[in-house]
This record gives structure tokens, C-alpha cells and sequence, in this order.
């Protein structure tokens, strides 16, 4: 009892030891090793004995044979052989030291199991358990409690095992049994030792189990490393394996199933579990050297030992007599028979013995068959004293008993009927009227919009009659028992139901029968596509397991109207329930395989709510595995990360589930995600499904659906087979095709399982290289199919890397299994695999991982795209539409800011141009010019550097998404290089017109100056001649008059340009070499062309395309150019410039634009007419311009202004009196450049006032400006509005902002204050420059002399001719004759200044003709808002919305929101009735369409990208996206009609039901703005 005392203390001495001794007792739990963390991943060996239980546990989890192994930690001695002299050894002290040493890092195997089981909870119990037999080692059977009169049978820990193995009387069918191992029924051998045995029983049964057939050790022995260590806790252990027969006879030691159980120490020490395992077993075989009094008596207290007793003996040199003849006493004393003494002969090795021994198990086999099940030894143990690990989870196996209580009475197909009703029929027809809605395959003959209602009612339908099922008595128990119980409940409540499932299904006689039946199917060479197609059905339906209890959870739940009722409540907590579990590691079904859906409400709310309870803490790293069916996918998931997906036979389950693991803290900021997420999926090219017809599309779609949601994608090839492997090879690239398409860019493995790990690199690599050629074979294949000639190799689709991406993973079992040992090549490569896979992750800090609600926007976005026929033309995505929202709105904000630096520095060269030395010749301009554009477009060049770095930092920086949207990156740089081509061209103009100005000025002012010169001495000859006389200043006025009246008589205007002339050589060059000169001839007089209306005539079409190019089709195109164009001449021409053959070029450049599309329809004398007709009516404008320009700058005009001034000197000399100068100064000089300065800055304000405004919105990116006008139409509620927009969209949108702008500038004194704003710098500007100009080079004072005045206005022009344009002669003129001195002038001059300030300021307050200043900007806010948010222009072929896409050179053009096709003037052409159907719908339809563009012959809407292969056309997101133009139609169906001269569309009944309110619910769901629009 001494000893037996002493365990205890033993036991907690080992675990201190081990570290485990926090864990005592059954606090280890099974998520705790689950979790990814850097212990995780240390593959290396203990360096301490307190580091050992983990890195078994980890090695274990990972599969690896090596696990028991380390237990001894490495030798620290570096030489063994070092050399050692007589004097410096001491033999005893060196050894017991060393002997000391070493038992203090050594600790026992058995040990360690035995620990490990003692601290493990009950879950990860039976983990360790199905771990260590996979390994092919023994498990725990009756474990230890550091007492032996303490002892608990493991049932429990054993029940999740089950074996599968082919007995000798279905080897000949091939046939095979799968069971739970401990519900097998099957002989039970004991092995037990008695007292200290010579012969080590562990040795000799893995002999008896292995024959010499593998290299393993099932049972510890002392022969193994840390073997010989002595034993502290196990003793009184027993452990249990089994031999399991395979299909091959000859290699078979025992022809059926057979249970083999070993004790640890002495029977007598272990009296309870000796006798225990003697009443259950078959026969029990006691290794024993002599039998004294104590071991007589326990072995003659045995009953029945004639047919149950073996007695072992191992017969050596200097045995005693006496001990043999003791145990020939036994023998003879229990009568046993000669044969139950084996004795192993002193030549004998132990494998020739074990031999023997199989002889003597076989025997017992053929005397007739006494088994037992584990199962059923409950009631002995019990008897006998012994604990059962089971008792504590009996009530929650009552609970489960209670579920599934009638499944034995029906067949599982009735019973789920009955029981699992929202699985049913209801709910793969509503997963096929999801899909008939996505490819309208079905559509006969009725409106296809309507037969989408239709297919919508039928929907609403089903999920009525959904909604309406209350749970069964099933579902009632399922759903009591998971929701109210705690968690350690709710787990053993879930084991014992997949337990007690999977154990009806092994026993259902059924399934076998169907699965031969379809295997003799598929392999038959004429196949019955339909029986299969039956078959796999019944087989389907003939499963279940806890995922159908937890699907119809989900369908509760998916289908439960919303209520206040306590079942509803109980209902809204199903979610919550779910994502507890997810966390404690359950999978959850995101794919149900049987009915190809997705419960999307299910699904997002327990996610969401997964997101709750993690506190928003959800990056998710996502891993799929994907290859052919049974080739070890699973298993490979199992291994690298520890869980156990099912890889048995026993059910045949489709769709994808997924695993969440946590993420430890010490990695999460490394991985960047908190979670690590494992998708399993069917496999593909399953048998099941590889005839059937569609078997390839369910293959793809499940692989685009799951590639598409994961971060790493590991695909499982065979290379031994190469047609399969071609065909998986041929899916994952069509998948990762798609996924390149739209913006994912997964990472992508591949592993080639059963390699050989030793050659495999050097044997591979002919193989390899073929294996790229295959994979490019087949993307180029997957390319073609989805119409992508481009894609030539794999490589064009993923950074692939053939040494980086490829995986040689050896086969995981050493022979043929069941009894073949696992390969420990296999568990290591995996590792490795796995620590690559995530060190690259961790080194990819670009990575960027998704939350769950932007994963959930995956599943939808990728699910609904799936189910379109064409996937590509079909996804949309929020988050790639936010994203790609974001970089527009950003490249907007660029784009200004590059015009803006233009403007600037624009207006700075037109300032430095027109205030250039007023005596500088021509030919000094012309190269001030040339400076200036070089200048300019090394500016234009460095903004465009600039902004092209800003897109390239963009697609660099941390910013969400960012890499899903880097298809449209050449879009990008192209609208940069195309916005730099415009301001190059603006530069150019820019300074062209400045320099026109500057030499029309300089003509002015040098006549200007000619007749000032002559003007001011008359007026000192007029003075001089009435100094003498005594004249009224009535008298002096008309003397004055008289004399000014004769010296302007003469004065001459400036000579007008020909603008006509300019204007027809502008058009001459349009044409290029084209021979249009005969059209030249006999144009007349241009300004009378264009008066009347443009008429499109029938020869103006080309002769070939007269049959289906319409005169109306080509007067459409005419009217809509003209229209533009006029608006743009009408612009042009209220600017306060002069003419420039600019304008000329950029209309007919407008002209060309316009062409683009259909140029080849028509002849040159089409074009050639239209231009003329437009060149007529803009030359009458031009013409008008000029004349207005040249009048207002008339020299004439000009002396006019400065008459009251001359006068008034005139009258000062007569009469000896000074005038103010300083105030005419400031009212003729300095007023008008104020002015200038003002309105020159003004339109860059406005256009900043309203982007920094709240209106920025509006204007941020083109979605969500068509969103506001849209909405701001749909509040207007003016059907001409509506016509406008649709039939003009281009001057709607353009009247649109300029009403917009007029708006924000009236409110809340906006204008005031902009304007008031540009005056305060600029006085603020003069003020500076006077206080500058008044001082001397030395910083004195000018002399207070009138001399000082001409030097003061120098000066002051000096320091402002960078911020206005100063005229010379009009501040000579008013100076003239000047009679203060410089210090009063400028004294006024300040006066008068502030004067200024005032009256302009109350001009402000007073001006209400906003539109004239607007219309007369040099830039015009409302032009550079509309360049902001028009983009490109283009329109939708069928329905005419604009284009939404950012920058100008996008690739491909799409919008938001398509309209039904009849408001774009679309009509049936029989019945001349407006179309009703929406091209979102026409182009995944099997519909056909004909226009001008097809040539008037019927071509598919599918593929209307042959004609139209720049626009993007996508199903509605929603049905309820398109709702607005759905309302429009039905409100304005006559009026529409009417204006298009046609019927009213024959619109849906449902339509008319829809409401203003849904109409902006449909808006905001389809521009993605939530809440934002109703702000």
C-alpha cells in the first residue's frame, strides 16, 4: 500500500515536471492547440522537459510518427569519442552523475500519453486519440489515476475513431466495413506481464500486429527511444490497437478485425484492470518468467482459463529450474492444455516467436467466435469499480436520443422529409428560380421584364410557404438543446449527435448497395447519364449528418418572418448561436451543396454577429483546398492546421464549409489578420457528378465562387493522371482568369501529393516542366472560352512561380492501408508547406485582409455572378465599386489640381506677356512667346509626372481594396496622358491668344500714344490761345469741343481679320489629304450658310450601307452635333476676347469627336456639309465677336474715355487751379486692373468655393453626381426635363451645373464674398507696392518733387506687374499735366484708394447679373465643373445612359443604372411599341437585337460586346436597382411614346406598384450610397 500511497505524489511530481500541473485536471483544452500562434508553428525539438507535452502535441496534431520521440531532449555532449586518460576518469562518479542528469530530461512516453490524457478536457481527449491511431499507435483504453484503485474506461475518448477494412469474406467483392471502433464487434486479445518479464510483450505484439510487413512500433517499447525510462504514472495503464485485414489476402496476418489490448506493469499492482480485461477478452496472454504464492492465487482465481488463458514464457540461459517448474505447476494446477504454454526457445528471435503466437490467435478464431464491442464492456467496469468517461455527457445522449428519436423506424429520406422540411424540394426550386433568373433560359414568348416578375412572384411564393413551416419536433429538440445549453452542453450534445448519426449511416445497409450501383454505372462504358444522374440523387437523399440539422437552422431562420412573438425571438437568437460556435470551431455550411445555394440572410447574420462578438477585431485570411475527389484534400487541411474535416466514406456531402481558427496575439499585427478561415469543398470531377452534362459548369462555378473568397488557394494534383489532371488544371485557371478580371488576385499553390520526397525535385523536373505546359495549355483553353485571346500562359494571370508555387508532398502511408503506418515525410512536408505558405503572408505587408462585412460582400457579389452564364461580363461588387469610387473621386481632386496649377501659371504668362515692355518690338515678343510655351509645357510635364506618381503612390499605399481595382490603372494613366495632351494644347492656345492680344494692344497703344501726343499739345495751344481772353467756362468748353472735334476726326479704328477666310482654311485642314477640294469650289459667302435647318440627304450615305444606315439615323447624329457645337460657339463668343483661330480648330476638333462612332457610314460630302453648316453659323458669331472686340478697343472709343479728363486739365490751366489726379489715377488706371485682377481669379474660386462646400459631393465622383441629378429629376417631376436629359444629356447636364452654380452663388453672399475676397489682396497688394514705390533705392523717401511723380508710377509698376495688366498711356494721359507734387499724390492716392475699395464693394453688394460675369470668365466655373464630372460621354447603345466611368480614356465604359431600352428610343419593329426591357436584362437573355451597327441583321444581346466591345453591361445588382427608370416609364409610358413617334411600351403589372420611396431605396442601392442620398 506504501506505493500505491505514493502515486499521487508521483503523478503531480510528473506534471510539475512536464509543466502540466496548471492543467490538472482536464483544463487542456482541444481550441487552445487549434489557435495559430508562433508556438504553433516552432517545428523544432524540446529544449526543455516542460516544452516537450507541446511540441508532442504539435507533431501529433501535424500527423507525424515522430511525436513519441520527443521525449528525450538533444545531447548536449558534442563528442562522444572524445579521448579520456586514466587520471581524469573516475568511472563511478562520471556515471552516476551522468545518470543523474539524464533522468531529470528524460521522461517516458507512456508517461507523457498518460499526462497529456489526465490534463486534456474530454474533446480534445478523443482528438489525441483519433491523432495517435491514424499514426498507427495504441490508445488509452483504461487510463490511470496516479492510483491504481482509480481507473476509467475511455469510451468516450475512443468514440470519434472509426476504421474502415475489408474482411476475407468481402475481399472477393471488394467490398469493405466502416465502423466506429468502439462499436465493433470483434475478437479482444489481452496481453498483460506478470512481475518483472525477461520478454517485453509491447515488442513481441507489434511483431504479432506487423509481421515484419512496415517499420513501426504501435506499442511503446523498451527498445525505442525514451522506451527505457523508467515508467513513474503509466503503470496500471492499458492500452488498445487493432489489426484491421485489407484487400490483399496474401498480406493479411488475421483474416478479420481484431482488438489488441496491452497492460502496463504488474497484474498485481493493476488487479482491477487485469481482471477487467480477462472477463472481455477473447483470450488473454499473461508473459511471465515463475509464478509464486501471490501470482498462483490471482491466476487460479481465474474463470474459464481452459479457453481464454495463454501463459508466455521466455526460456533463457540461466533460467532456473525452479522457475520453470513453477510455472509447469500453474499449468498443471489450472489444467490447462499443452498448447496455452508458449514458450520461446533460447535460438528463437522474437519475430519467429510472435510467429508462433499468430498461430495461436488464429486457432482461437476458428474454435468459433467470441467477440465484444468496447461499447459493451461498460456494464463489466462498472461492476467491476472501475469509472466510464461517458457518464458525464449520458444526459446530453438522452437529448440526442430524443432528436433523432423515429430515425430508425423510416428511411433517412422519409425522415428528413418530415423532419427536415425546408431542405426539401421548396428549396432547390427556389435555387433553380435564382439561377432561371440569371439566364432566362426558360423565356417563351411573354415580355421578358414580365417573365422576370413572374419568376420574382414565384420566388415570393416559395419563401411563403417557407415562412409558414413551424420547426418539427426534431428541429424543436435541436434547436432547446443548442440554444439554453452551456457550452460544455452544447458540445457533447453535438458529439453525441454526430456520433449517433454516423452510427446509423455504417449500419444502414442501403448506402453500400447505392454506392456499388453507382460505381458499376460510371465504370460501365455506354453510361446511363439518367440512372446516374438517379442514383447520385438517392444517394444524396439517403445522407445525413449534423450539418442537415444545421442547414435547416439556418433555412428557419432564413425563411422566419420578422415578429414580436416568443418563437420569433427564440428564432433571432439563432445567429448569435451559430457564431459561438464558429468560434469554438464548429463549421459552418456556406454552400449547400445538395440544392447549389447560399442562405444569404443566414449566413450574413451569424457572421455579423461573429463580428460583434470579436469587438470588430475580424481580419480574415482565407485558405481553400481544392482538387479531385478522394486525392487528400481534406486530409492535407487536417494535418497543416490540426482540425478534422471528415475524410471518411461514410456520408457523401457537396457544397463548401468553413473553419474559423484564431489567430494568436503574437502573430495578428505579423499576419495582419485575427483570423485564419479554412474552406472545405467537394471534390471536384467527382464520380458522382463527372457524367452528368453540366458536371464541368458545377466544377467551375464552385471553384470561381471559392477561389474568389480566398487569400491562398492550394490546388491538390495527381501527375500520375494526366487527362484528370488537365481537367482540374483547366478549372482553377478558368477560376483564377475570372478572378484577374475582376481585380482579385489570389496566391495559388500547387501540390502534388504521393511524390517521393527524396527525388522528388531532381525525378520531377521533366515532369514539371510539362505540368507548365499543360497549365498554359489550359489557360490558353479557359482564356478562349471566356473570349481572351490575349492570355497566352498562366503567368499572365498570377505572379506564379514553378519553384515558389509548386509542393512535393510524399504519399502519407508507408504500404497499404488499414495497417500500413503513416509516412512521416508526408507529415513534415506538409509543415514545411504550411510555414512557407504563412511566412510569405507575413512578408507580404501589402497584404490586405478582409473583414467579415467586406467577405460577406464577397460571398454575395461572387455567388451572384456564378450563377450568370458569363461571369465575368455578370460580377459586381461594392467593394470594388467603393473602391474604384474612391480612386475616382481622388484622381478628380488631382485632375483639378493639375488645371488649377495651368490656370495659375497661365494667367502669370499672359500677365508677364501683356505688361512686356510697351517699346518692345514684335520680334522680342514672338521669343517671350516661344520662352513662355517651353516654360508652360515643362509645367504641363511636371504636373503630369506628379499626378502620375500620385496614382502610382495610390495603387502602393494601405488603402482598402485598393488591389482589386488595378485592371483600371491603364485607364488611369491614359486619362492622364490625354488631360496632359489638353493643357498642352491650352498652353499653347493660351499664350497664341495672349500674344494676339499683346500685338493688338501694342498696335492700340502706339496709336494711342500718336494721338495722345497730338491731342495734349493742342490742348496747350488752346490754353495758351485763351489765356488772354476773358472766356466763360461755357465758351472754354465749346473752344475745347471744337478743337477736339477736329484733331479725332481723323483718328482710324484697327483693321479687321478675315474671319470667314480664317474659319474655311481651318476647315481645309480638318479634311487632311482627303479630296474634298471640288467642295470648296462655289461656297460663297459663309456668314449666309447655316441660316436654315441641316438636312441629311440620302447620298450623304455610303452606297453599301443605304439599306440599313437610315437618313434618319444620320439626321439624328447631324441634329445632335449641331447642337453641341452651337453651344459651344455661343460660349466662345461671350467671352470679353477677341476672335483666334483656335476656336475654329477646337469646334471642328468637337465635329470630329462626334464622328468617331459612325464615320463609316457616310461620304466626305456628308461631312463636308455638315461642317460648312456649322462653320456658317459659328462665322456669323465669330464675326460678331470680332466686331464687338475691335469696338470696344477702338482708338477712337479709348480717347473718348479720357475727353472729361482733358477737359478738365484744360480748364485747370486757364483758370490756374489744380486737379485731383490721384482720384482720375485711380478711377482710369488703377480701377480697370482691379477689375481684371478679380474676375481673372474668380472662376478658380468659385470652382474651390463649391468643392470645399457641402455641395463637394455633388461633384466628387460621376456616380454621385448622376445619383443627384436623378434624384433632383425625379423631385422636379417636368417630363421635358426627363426628354432633355436623355435625348441632350450633355446640355442638360451642362444648363444643370450652371444652374447649380448661379444657385450657390447667391446664397449666403457668396459671390460678395469671393469677389470681396480677390479685392482684399489685391489693395492689400497696391497698398504694399505704393508704400515700395515711394521710397528710393536707398530706402529714403522720393523727393517731395513733381518730377518724383513719374519716378513714384514707375515704380508702382514695377512692383505690380506681376498681379495686373497697367496700360502706360492711360496713366500718362491722366497725368498730364500734372500740377502736385509726390508726397500729396500719393497722400491722395491712398485716399482715393481706399475710395475704390468702397464703391466696388457696394457694386458687389449690388450686383444681381451673375449669369453675364459667369458667361464672361476666362474660366468658367461651370465648364471646369462639367469637365469634372461628364467624363467621357459616351452613352449605353441601348437605353443611352451616360457613362459613370472615371478619367476620359477608361477602357471600358458602364453606369449604375440602366433604363428600359424604349426611353432610348428603342421599339419592337413589328408592333412599333417602346421596348420595356432593360439591356441589364437583353444581355444575359437569349434575345436578339438589330440596328444600324449590326447592318439591320439579328445578333445575340449576349454577345454584344462584338459590336459594342467597349461597354461593361451587368445584370442589376437588385431588381429593385432599376426601379427609378421602371417609375419613369410607367408614369411618362404616353407622353414617351408620343415624343418618340411611337406606342406606349407594354410595361409589367408589378411596375405600376412601385413607389417614389422605392425609388430611392433603388437608387441608393445601386450607386452603393446607403443613407448619404436622403441628406
Amino acid at each position: 500500500m506504501a506505493a500505491n500511497e505514493q502515486q499521487p505524489a508521483d503523478l503531480m511530481n510528473c506534471l510539475s515536471k512536464l509543466g502540466l500541473d496548471k492543467f490538472y485536471p482536464n483544463k487542456l483544452t482541444l481550441q487552445s492547440l487549434l489557435e495559430t500562434n508562433k508556438n504553433s508553428l516552432n517545428d523544432g525539438d524540446a529544449k526543455s522537459v516542460v516544452d516537450i507535452p507541446w511540441c508532442f502535441l504539435r507533431r501529433l496534431f501535424k500527423i507525424n510518427a515522430d511525436c513519441r520521440e520527443c521525449t528525450q531532449l538533444p545531447n548536449n555532449d558534442e563528442n562522444d569519442e572524445n579521448d579520456l586518460s586514466d587520471s581524469d576518469y573516475d568511472e563511478e562518479n562520471d556515471l552516476s552523475d551522468s545518470d543523474s542528469d539524464s533522468t531529470e530530461n528524460e521522461v517516458n512516453p507512456v508517461d507523457l500519453i498518460v499526462a497529456l490524457f489526465l490534463c486534456a478536457d474530454s474533446f480534445l481527449q478523443q482528438e489525441m486519440a483519433v491523432k495517435l491511431s491514424v499514426c498507427q499507435f495504441s490508445v488509452p483504453l483504461l487510463l490511470p489515476h496516479g492510483n491504481n484503485s482509480q481507473c476509467t474506461l475511455m469510451l468516450w475518448a475512443l468514440r470519434d475513431i472509426v476504421k474502415e477494412w475489408c474482411p476475407q469474406d468481402l475481399s472477393e467483392s471488394r467490398g469493405f466495413v466502416e465502423n466506429s471502433i468502439v462499436q465493433a464487434n470483434i475478437p479482444f486479445y489481452s496481453f498483460v506481464r506478470l512481475k518483472n518479464c525477461s520478454l517485453s510483450k509491447s515488442q513481441v505484439l507489434n511483431h504479432v500486429l506487423i509481421n515484419g510487413q512496415y517499420n513501426n512500433s504501435i506499442f511503446i517499447n523498451k527498445e525505442m527511444k525514451g522506451g527505457a525510462t523508467t515508467k513513474k504514472i503509466a503503470n496500471g495503464l492499458v492500452e488498445v490497437c487493432w489489426y484491421l485485414p485489407s484487400v490483399t489476402k496474401n498480406q493479411d496476418i488475421f483474416p478479420e478485425a481484431l482488438a489488441f489490448a496491452n497492460l502496463r506493469g504488474d497484474i498485481c499492482e493493476s488487479l482491477a484492470q487485469f481482471k477487467f480485461l480477462f472477463e472481455v477478452s477473447t483470450a488473454t496472454f499473461v508473459f511471465l518468467d515463475k509464478v509464486e504464492g501471490e501470482e498462483l492465487d490471482i491466476l487460479t482465481s481465474l474463470q474459464d482459463v481452459r479457453s481464454k488463458l495463454f501463459l508466455v514464457v521466455n526460456r533463457e540461459k540461466g533460467n532456473a529450474k525452479e522457475d520453470m517448474m513453477s510455472v509447469k505447476t500453474v499449468v498443471d494446477k489450472m489444467n490447462l492444455p499443452k498448447t496455452r504454454l508458449k514458450s520461446k526457445k533460447i535460438k528463437q528471435n522474437v519475430a519467429e516467436f510472435s510467429e508462433n503466437l499468430c498461430g495461436s490467435i488464429r486457432e482461437t478464431l476458428t474454435n468459433g467466435k467470441n467477440t465484444i464491442s468496447i461499447e459493451n464492456m461498460v456494464n463489466k467496469a462498472v461492476e467491476l469499480g472501475l469509472s466510464v468517461d461517458e457518464t458525464t455527457s449520458y444526459d446530453q445522449k438522452k437529448e440526442v436520443e430524443e432528436t433523432i428519436n423515429g430515425i430508425r423506424v423510416r428511411k433517412i429520406v422519409d425522415y428528413k422529409n418530415q423532419q427536415l422540411p425546408l431542405q426539401g424540394d421548396n428549396w432547390k426550386s427556389l435555387s433553380q428560380l435564382e439561377i432561371e433568373e440569371c439566364r432566362l433560359k426558360k423565356f417563351v414568348d411573354k415580355g421578358l421584364e414580365e417573365y422576370k416578375c413572374h419568376l420574382q412572384t414565384e420566388k415570393q411564393k416559395i419563401r411563403d410557404e417557407q415562412s409558414k413551416y413551424k420547426p418539427t419536433t426534431a428541429m424543436k429538440c435541436f434547436l432547446e438543446h443548442l440554444c439554453k445549453s452551456d457550452k460544455e452542453k452544447r458540445d457533447f450534445f453535438l458529439k453525441w449527435m454526430k456520433l449517433k448519426l454516423n452510427a446509423h449511416l455504417q449500419s444502414d445497409s442501403q448506402l453500400p448497395l447505392l454506392r456499388n450501383q453507382l460505381k458499376d454505372q460510371c465504370t460501365k462504358n455506354k453510361k446511363d447519364v439518367k440512372l446516374i444522374a438517379e442514383l447520385e440523387q438517392a444517394l444524396l437523399d439517403s445522407s445525413l449528418g449534423i450539418e442537415h440539422y444545421m442547414r435547416e437552422m439556418g433555412l428557419i431562420y432564413e425563411f422566419s418572418a420578422t415578429s414580436s412573438t416568443t418563437t420569433a425571438d427564440e428564432i433571432s437568437r439563432l445567429p448569435g448561436v451559430a457564431a459561438e460556435m464558429l468560434l469554438d470551431g464548429y463549421p459552418l455550411e456556406l454552400l449547400d451543396g445538395d440544392a447549389s445555394n447560399i442562405p444569404e440572410r443566414w449566413v450574413t447574420d451569424v457572421l455579423m454577429e461573429l463580428h460583434k462578438k470579436v469587438g470588430g477585431q475580424s481580419r480574415l485570411l482565407v485558405l481553400t483546398v481544392l482538387g479531385v475527389q478522394s486525392t487528400g484534400k481534406s486530409t492535407l487541411l487536417n494535418t497543416m492546421f490540426g482540425v478534422q474535416f471528415p475524410v471518411s466514406s461514410g456520408r457523401c456531402t457537396r457544397g463548401a464549409y468553413m473553419l474559423f481558427l484564431r489567430v494568436g496575439e503574437d502573430m495578428k499585427s505579423e499576419m495582419n489578420c485575427d483570423f485564419i478561415v479554412l474552406i472545405d469543398t467537394e471534390g471536384l470531377k467527382s464520380p458522382l457528378l463527372a457524367q452528368l452534362e453540366d458536371s464541368y459548369e458545377h466544377d467551375n462555378q464552385l471553384a470561381t465562387f471559392v477561389i474568389g473568397l480566398s487569400d491562398v488557394t492550394m490546388i491538390n494534383v495527381a501527375m500520375e493522371n494526366s487527362t484528370e489532371m488537365k481537367d482540374v488544371l483547366q478549372i482553377a485557371a478558368h477560376a483564377f482568369l475570372r478572378m484577374k478580371e475582376i481585380g482579385k488576385k489570389p496566391v495559388c499553390h500547387f501540390v502534388h501529393q504521393n511524390v517521393a520526397a527524396v527525388s522528388a525535385h531532381a525525378r520531377t523536373m521533366i515532369e514539371r516542366r510539362k505540368f507548365i505546359d499543360d497549365l498554359n495549355e489550359m489557360t490558353q483553353i479557359a482564356a478562349e472560352m471566356e473570349n481572351m485571346p490575349h492570355i497566352e500562359a498562366f503567368t499572365d494571370i498570377l505572379d506564379y512561380d514553378i519553384e515558389k508555387n509548386n509542393w512535393n508532398i510524399p504519399g502519407l502511408w508507408h504500404g497499404t492501408p488499414p495497417m500500413a503506418p503513416v509516412n512521416t515525410g508526408y507529415s513534415k512536408a506538409v509543415a514545411d508547406f504550411k510555414k512557407n505558405l504563412l511566412e510569405t503572408i507575413k512578408g507580404d505587408r501589402n497584404n490586405e485582409m478582409s473583414q467579415i462585412p467586406e467577405f460577406l460582400e464577397w460571398i454575395r457579389s461572387l455567388w451572384k455572378a456564378v450563377k450568370y452564364e458569363n461571369f465575368i461580363f455578370s460580377f459586381r461588387n461594392t467593394l470594388v465599386a467603393n473602391a474604384y469610387d474612391n480612386l475616382c473621386k481622388e484622381f478628380s481632386q488631382w485632375e483639378w489640381e493639375f488645371r488649377k496649377e495651368i490656370f495659375y501659371w497661365q494667367k502669370a504668362a499672359e500677365l508677364e506677356i501683356y505688361n512686356a515692355d510697351a517699346e518692345s518690338e514684335i520680334q522680342h515678343l514672338n521669343k517671350l512667346v516661344d520662352l513662355k510655351k517651353s516654360e508652360g509645357l515643362e509645367k504641363v510635364k511636371d504636373q503630369e509626372t506628379s499626378m502620375e506618381q500620385n496614382l502610382e503612390n495610390y495603387y502602393k499605399s494601405n488603402i482598402r481594396h485598393v488591389q482589386l481595382i488595378d485592371k483600371y490603372k491603364t485607364g488611369f494613366n491614359k486619362s492622364i496622358t490625354c488631360l496632359a495632351n489638353e493643357m498642352r494644347q491650352s498652353v499653347n492656345n493660351k499664350v497664341d491668344q495672349t500674344l494676339h492680344l499683346r500685338k493688338f494692344s501694342k498696335e492700340l497703344q502706339d496709336k494711342m500714344r500718336k494721338y495722345r501726343t497730338v491731342i495734349e499739345e493742342q490742348v496747350m495751344k488752346l490754353a495758351g490761345d485763351c489765356k488772354e481772353l476773358t472766356l466763360s467756362d461755357e465758351e472754354l468748353r465749346k473752344r475745347f469741343e471744337k478743337m477736339w472735334t477736329k484733331e479725332t476726326e481723323n483718328v482710324t479704328g484697327l483693321k479687321e481679320q478675315d474671319i470667314c477666310e480664317n474659319i474655311i482654311n481651318q476647315m481645309r485642314r480638318s479634311f487632311g489629304n482627303r479630296k474634298v477640294n471640288d467642295f470648296f469650289e462655289n461656297i460663297g459667302d459663309l456668314e449666309e450658310i447655316g441660316e436654315r435647318g441641316f438636312e441629311a440627304k440620302t447620298e450623304h450615305i455610303k452606297g453599301i450601307y443605304t439599306i440599313f444606315f437610315k437618313k434618319k439615323d444620320l439626321q439624328d447624329i447631324a441634329n445632335d452635333t449641331i447642337e453641341s457645337c452651337r453651344r459651344y460657339v455661343v460660349d466662345v463668343a461671350k467671352t470679353n476676347t477677341d476672335y483666334h483661330e483656335c476656336f475654329t480648330k477646337d469646334l471642328l476638333d468637337k465635329v470630329d469627336e462626334s464622328f468617331r462612332k459612325h464615320r463609316k457610314h457616310w461620304n466626305n460630302k456628308f461631312e463636308f456639309d455638315l461642317k460648312l453648316h456649322i462653320c456658317g453659323f459659328a462665322s456669323r458669331e465669330f464675326v460678331k465677336m470680332h466686331k464687338r472686340f475691335l469696338a470696344e478697343n477702338d482708338p477712337r472709343t479709348q480717347l473718348e474715355k479720357s475727353k472729361v479728363q482733358y477737359l478738365s486739365d484744360f480748364l485747370s490751366l486757364f483758370r490756374m487751379t489744380s486737379t485731383d489726379k490721384a482720384a482720375a489715377f485711380v478711377q482710369f488706371w488703377f480701377k480697370p486692373a482691379v477689375e481684371d485682377y478679380i474676375n481673372r481669379l474668380l472662376g478658380i474660386d468659385i470652382v474651390e468655393e463649391i468643392l470645399k462646400s457641402s455641395s463637394s459631393a455633388e461633384y466628387s465622383s460621376r456616380s454621385y453626381f448622376q445619383c443627384n441629378i436623378l434624384k433632383d429629376l425625379l423631385q422636379k417631376e417636368d417630363f421635358r426635363s426627363f426628354v432633355k436629359y436623355i435625348s441632350n444629356y450633355e446640355i442638360y447636364v451642362k444648363d444643370w451645373i450652371f444652374q447649380h452654380v448661379l444657385l450657390k452663388m447667391s446664397q449666403n453672399k457668396t459671390w460678395y464674398k469671393l469677389k470681396n475676397k480677390n479685392l482684399q489682396s489685391i489693395i492689400l497688394k497696391v497698398s504694399q507696392a505704393i508704400k515700395v514705390a515711394s521710397e528710393g533705392e536707398d530706402g529714403t523717401l522720393l523727393p517731395d518733387t513733381k518730377e518724383s511723380v513719374t519716378v513714384f508710377i514707375k515704380n508702382i509698376h514695377k512692383c505690380l506687374t506681376k498681379d495686373i495688366i497697367i496700360s502706360e498711356e492711360t496713366g500718362k494721359a491722366t497725368l498730364f499735366q500734372i500740377q502736385s507734387t509726390c508726397h500729396p499724390f500719393i497722400k491722395s492716392l491712398k485716399t482715393s484708394l481706399d475710395e475704390l475699395k468702397k464703391q466696388l464693394q457696394e457694386e458687389f453688394s449690388k450686383s444681381e447679373d451673375i449669369t453675364e460675369t459667369l458667361n464672361s470668365l476666362s474660366i468658367r466655373p461651370q465648364d471646369e465643373l462639367f469637365k469634372r464630372v461628364f467624363g467621357c460621354g459616351q452613352q449605353c447603345p441601348f437605353c443611352k445612359v451616360p457613362c459613370e466611368a472615371g478619367g476620359k480614356e477608361h477602357e471600358q465604359h458602364h453606369a449604375a443604372v440602366h433604363r428600359p431600352q424604349g426611353l432610348g428610343t428603342y421599339r419592337y419593329l413589328d408592333s412599333q411599341e417602346l421596348c420595356e426591357t432593360l439591356c441589364t436584362t437583353d444581355v444575359h437573355s437569349e434575345r436578339k437585337f438589330k440596328n444600324t451597327d449590326t447592318e439591320w441583321q439579328l445578333h445575340p444581346y449576349k454577345d454584344y460586346t462584338k459590336f459594342y466591345p467597349d461597354w461593361h453591361i451587368p445584370p442589376d445588382y437588385t431588381m429593385e436597382a432599376s426601379d427609378y427608370w421602371k417609375y419613369v416609364l410607367v408614369q411618362y409610358n404616353d407622353r414617351f411614346a408620343e415624343e418618340y413617334k411611337a406606342k406606349p411600351a407594354d410595361v409589367p403589372e408589378a411596375w405600376r406598384s412601385i413607389t417614389k420611396e422605392q425609388v430611392l431605396d433603388g437608387l441608393k442601392d445601386a450607386f452603393n450610397l446607403g443613407a448619404t442620398l436622403a441628406q
